[in-house]
């Protein structure tokens, strides 16, 4: 018959059209970069959204001894202690003091949990492929060592971080060193004071 085979001829163009479809925003996606943007001294930054856990504002930070500068101590995450950066130290700007807008990104690097301090977090942006270029020799005033590309978001510059370079596995790996070290000093001080109060009952 006649009218079932248009029938079904239509029924498969549109099958096949829909998977064109399908395949054409596919291809579109892929060519989009989500990243999660913040701001260190004058600049904007971007690092990719599956790397970045959550962002928390800046909480109460404890100091620990013979870690790198730029490393500003640790903070308590619900019951995980978290080593946190200094971006501005880390990427060579000048110190301030942090006011309500900084923040801290939470996110994984050489398998460990660690936070970043920025000036401010944005939402998450998205840029094409196309828009982001290699970084010329000159594009950033910091941290030009970590910078992997340059992406242009209406009249702005996101510049692109490879966060692994932010902080070496060997020094990853010294860090936990010194907090275990200080986590066993802050329990056997907590048991030396049970059994002192225990010792004057």
């Amino acid at each position: 018959m006649p009218g079932a085979t248009f029938v079904t001829n239509v029924s498969c163009m549109r099958k096949v059209l829909a998977r064109k479809a399908v395949s054409g925003r596919e291809e579109d996606m892929a060519k989009i970069i989500q990243l999660v943007g913040f701001k260190v001294d004058r600049e904007f930054f971007g690092v990719p959204i599956g790397m970045v856990k959550e962002i928390v504002r800046l909480p109460e930070i404890t100091p620990v001894p013979d870690t790198p500068e730029f490393v500003e101590g640790v903070i308590n995450l619900r019951g995980k202690i978290v080593p946190v950066i200094d971006m501005r130290k880390r990427l060579g700007a000048a110190s301030i003091d942090y006011g309500r807008a900084s923040r801290v990104l939470i996110l994984e690097l050489g398998g460990k949990i660690v936070g970043l301090i920025v000036d401010s977090a944005s939402e998450i942006l998205k840029i094409s492929e196309e828009a982001v270029e290699p970084p010329p020799e000159l594009v950033s005033s910091i941290g030009g060592d970590y910078i992997t590309g340059v992406g242009k978001l209406n009249d702005k510059l996101i510049v692109m971080l490879d966060l692994t370079k932010l902080m070496s596995v060997e020094e990853i790996k010294r860090f936990d060193s010194m907090k275990k070290l200080r986590q066993g000093e802050d329990k056997a001080l907590e048991e030396g004071g049970k059994a002192l109060g225990e010792g004057n009952k």
